[in-house]
């Protein structure tokens, strides 16, 4: 079975392509350019292309039976993916694994949970058996806040108090590559979380315990993080981000205990937690 991934030079998608890996899978990647040495592991195909380029997405399918589709957060997302599903569908792939997010449904405003909604509306559709993957908050989202917790001493996300989904992104890469590899997900959508939920609060006091230093909470003044945001990265980007935490803060990002048991079965084993990715991260820190 070759299955190939978009992404899959990235965190995500290259967690996917190790546990792909380890289930025996053949794994081609498509990429851009040709990634660095040592960037994907031995064995594993690359097909140079752009999402943006059927022609690319169509020759990086030939001989492929599976699909692992994860986009981006760009202008042109939803472009991307209906040009990877729709060639998909034409060329007769066995299944598509499409990667989304957590209470999609709910946040219609956000410009990329919008267009998660609208490729999951096209898998409905239309006739290629899929499985759609539904994460909380990357957890390894906080791994780039290293010189706001060991310098100054502030956890800067606005993730709010009343708690919030967060999934460690190995366990994403786990049920991505069980959804390819075993039978008895076609038509399944998965909700992806950790074994609890995070709080601004509770995290910096978790960082706190662990870097042995005080770390703040800087709170939730979304225009003032905006602002932030636009200084490091475009100006839609800060938009965008700045409606995904302004909406876990006004309308709710939590799991449920069914949710936690759903993913603890499907992994056969409980999912990776908050304090667990802490500890790992600070040690390599200290280290």
């Amino acid at each position: 079975m070759k299955i190939l991934v978009t992404g899959g030079t990235g965190n995500v998608g290259g967690a996917v392509v190790r546990e792909l890996l380890k289930r025996g899978a053949e794994v081609r990647v498509l990429a851009r350019k040709q990634p660095e040495a040592g960037k994907l592991p031995a064995g594993v195909e690359v097909a140079i292309g752009d999402l943006l380029d059927p022609v690319s997405v169509e020759q990086a399918m030939l001989g492929v039976d599976k699909l692992f589709l994860l986009n981006a957060v760009v202008t042109d997302e939803l472009t991307q993916a209906l040009i990877a599903y729709g060639i998909a569908k034409r060329v007769g792939l066995k299944h598509v694994t499409y990667l989304s997010v957590f209470k999609v449904d709910q946040f219609r405003d956000v410009p990329h949970f919008a267009s998660k909604l609208a490729v999951e509306s096209a898998l409905r559709e239309f006739g290629v058996p899929y499985t759609i993957l539904r994460p909380g908050y990357y957890i390894q989202n906080d791994a780039t806040l290293k010189g706001a917790l060991t310098g100054p001493g502030v956890y800067p996300m606005p993730i709010g108090t009343a708690g919030i989904a967060a999934v460690d992104v190995r366990d994403i890469a786990e049920v991505a590559a069980i959804s390819l590899t075993e039978d008895g997900h076609e038509g399944q959508t998965y909700d992806l979380v950790g074994p609890s939920t995070i709080t601004g609060p509770g995290n910096a006091a978790i960082w706190s315990k662990l870097l042995g230093k005080e770390i703040k909470y800087t709170g939730h003044n979304f225009d003032q993080w905006e602002e932030q945001m636009r200084a490091r990265a475009a100006g839609w980007t800060a938009y965008d981000l700045r409606m995904m935490f302004q909406g876990y803060f006004d309308r709710g990002f939590g799991s449920t205990e069914t949710e936690v048991a759903r993913i603890t079965k499907l992994l056969g084993h409980a999912p990776r937690s908050y304090e667990d990715f802490v500890a790992e991260t600070a040690a390599i820190w200290k280290a």
